[in-house]
């Protein structure tokens, strides 16, 4: 695939097979992402990876009941509390993989830093044909002290951006762009 195409294809995918992902596959990944610049050449990031469906569809139920009871009721929309209260809603959409990028440090840039190591990664995986869907919700309770306990995570390390990867059941459909809004400085 053209590099433009792969840019052009990415998207969120919410559904995948039950195909299990590998760890050279992550490796792999995770090698396209260390590959991001870096303010100074610092390269602030790390990743934390889990290939257990089971174990990463429990975290989400986790992530997902700690969101509902810490989450003020007025950072949801009506329909964003509705499906987070659906029953069969799965934060991490029972995906094969997790990976998630995280910052070694609180310096200036690095959280930059690390979502420029996550784009490159959700671009090599949808170049392998793998999807990919960056689960913000999850990061509060991800970046908790007893979940980076419970998960083996460095506590002074910051969870920057919790990623599924899997074998999509089908590609979703382009949403669109709006035209860019370029302002001139001439």
């Amino acid at each position: 695939m053209e590099f433009s195409e792969i840019i052009k294809s990415r998207r969120a995918v919410r559904e995948y097979t039950d195909a299990p992902i590998n760890r050279f596959t992550i490796e792999r990944l995770i090698e396209a992402a260390i590959q991001a610049p870096s303010a100074m050449n610092l390269q602030p990031w790390a990743f934390a990876a889990d290939l257990d469906r089971a174990r990463i569809d429990e975290f989400g139920k986790q992530a997902k009941t700690w969101t509902l009871v810490n989450f003020p009721q007025t950072s949801f929309t009506p329909e964003f509390r509705k499906m987070l209260e659906d029953q069969k809603f799965t934060m991490f959409y029972h995906a094969p993989a997790l990976v998630i990028v995280l910052a070694k440090s609180s310096d200036a840039w690095a959280a930059e830093d690390c979502c420029l190591a996550a784009e490159n990664m959700m671009l090599a995986a949808r170049n392998e044909g793998l999807g990919t869907c960056w689960i913000g919700l999850a990061r509060p309770w991800l970046n908790l002290s007893s979940t980076k306990s419970k998960l083996n995570i460095p506590g002074h390390f910051h969870v920057i951006a919790p990623i599924v990867v899997g074998y999509p059941k089908a590609w979703p459909e382009s949403h669109g762009r709006s035209p860019a809004e370029i302002h001139w400085l001439d």
